[in-house]
């Protein structure tokens, strides 16, 4: 089994129908092992031996948050620049984290159309996530194609369980290490729905 460290922001959690369903997706999952950050820093005092130490005992690492302003929460990205230190998680010294895989994922209020050169946002959301691509890369690891709910804003009570189903069934692909022997390509997004990927939703299961 690989072990799956979760590390999710949002600075106003309570409001989110969206992160809220999906963080309860994840509960009784074994091998999923949430951290968050707001609740853990509400002054933004990150204690960066602990999040090293967390990042080193798992095997993939999951950043999810909403989108801000085509970004992370600002208490995701004082994480990046204090956590991943250089000679620690990426310089000539740097190879704490090479070999484990980071994935995004997102929440979206504008729908998957809005995205892309025809969308009002001008550009894929991969495209719009490529810093944290680039930091997965330097830091040595494999950066997967970013899950997302697009059109938050607007999803109804039965969208949100169905992406909920999807995500729990994601986090248990990547516990079980499916995605390892998976060549994911240049794909914009992950789709647990794409039958190439192997991802059982059939066995999702929600609580």
């Amino acid at each position: 089994m690989r072990r799956v460290l979760v590390l999710f922001a949002h600075p106003n959690l309570r409001e989110s129908r969206v992160h809220r369903r999906l963080l309860g997706a994840r509960e009784g999952l074994e091998g999923a092992t949430l951290r968050d950050l707001y609740e853990l820093y509400p002054e933004f005092d990150i204690d960066v031996a602990a999040e090293q130490e967390a990042l080193l005992a798992h095997d993939v690492i999951v950043w999810q948050h909403p989108l801000f302003w085509y970004s992370v929460p600002p208490l995701l990205k004082q994480w990046i620049d204090l956590v991943l230190e250089h000679g620690w998680a990426y310089g000539s010294a740097g190879n704490a984290l090479e070999g484990k895989r980071l994935l995004s994922v997102v929440s979206a209020g504008a729908p998957a159309s809005a995205y892309g050169s025809g969308g009002y946002n001008r550009f894929a959301l991969r495209e719009l996530l490529s810093p944290l691509e680039q930091t997965a890369r330097l830091c040595g690891m494999d950066y997967l194609p970013p899950w997302v709910v697009f059109g938050s804003h607007r999803a109804d009570e039965a969208e949100l369980d169905g992406r909920a189903t999807e995500y729990r069934a994601v986090l248990r692909w990547l516990t079980s290490g499916g995605h390892e022997a998976r060549d994911l390509g240049d794909r914009d997004f992950l789709d647990p729905r794409d039958p190439a990927l192997g991802i059982p939703l059939d066995q999702a299961g929600v609580r």
